[in-house]
């Protein structure tokens, strides 16, 4: 498999370039992201108005030559730059709301007011904000995975089969029998397993390029994976999933007041 461009040489790329690019790098973290980053925010007791503007705030941060010159590229994992970033941000949110009311503003950390806010961290970035950022993260990725080979069966006139089969993915409900899904998709019982073999495999392509496109390096890739499996089988969490992915970037809904 040739080794994509990463979120860090895209994000790195518009950055540098400004204007267009860095609008269409802003609104691919958006598509992305939203949902981790708006979770972690709600899970950190942000209601959800404030929320929704706080996200839309730090992913522009993103885009911020300042912000990526922070970054390193080669060290670490994409959503481990991004959670950094996000502890950061909270950090100048909360100096932000102090300075306010005793009359200022604070747009940005000075190096003296970064070291006074390391001590709200821990206050910040809970376990319970990290993992919810996670999860969502992990489910983000999964369902960019469900939504790419989808279209792929569907280009291939296919569509009908995904339909019926897609149960059998790890992001699915709970299947059929396979003798149920046999006879209405008319087919043997050899043949059905042969396809939902054949679908796996597509989806588990798909699931390794939406991971290898948030490492720096390809021998990253397992170990990346291996996150994935334990934190979507954590079933430890009290943080139910939002489905399959968001992958139309848009705000998640109102409704959703827990996450």
């Amino acid at each position: 498999m040739n080794f994509p461009s990463t979120h860090w040489s895209i994000l790195g790329h518009a950055t540098k370039s400004g204007g267009d690019r860095q609008a269409a790098a802003l609104e691919e973290m958006c598509k992305r992201y939203w949902v981790p980053v708006f979770y972690a925010l709600r899970q950190r007791g942000y209601v959800e108005a404030e929320a929704q503007d706080l996200t839309q705030e730090f992913l522009m941060q993103l885009t911020d030559h300042s912000a990526w010159r922070r970054a390193d590229p080669h060290r670490g994992r994409f959503r481990s730059f991004l959670l950094g970033s996000l502890s950061r941000f909270l950090r100048e949110v909360e100096v932000r709301r102090r300075a306010q009311k005793r009359g200022g503003d604070v747009q940005h950390l000075s190096a003296s007011e970064d070291g006074m806010a390391e001590t709200l961290a821990d206050a910040t970035v809970t376990e319970d904000v990290v993992r919810s950022f996670d999860r969502n993260w992990a489910l983000e990725l999964m369902g960019r995975a469900f939504e790419r080979t989808r279209k792929e069966y569907a280009a291939n006139g296919k569509a009908h089969l995904f339909t019926h089969l897609k149960a059998f993915l790890p992001v699915g409900k709970e299947p059929p029998t396979y003798e149920v899904t046999a006879a209405t998709l008319g087919i043997s019982l050899a043949a059905l397993k042969t396809e939902i073999f054949r679908l796996r495999n597509a989806f588990r392509v798909n699931v390794r390029s939406e991971v290898a496109q948030t490492v720096s390096a390809p021998h990253e890739i397992d170990a990346e994976l291996a996150w994935l499996q334990r934190v979507l089988m954590d079933r430890g969490s009290d943080l139910p999933p939002n489905g399959v992915g968001n992958a139309s970037g848009e705000p998640p809904p109102a409704a959703a007041d827990n996450p």
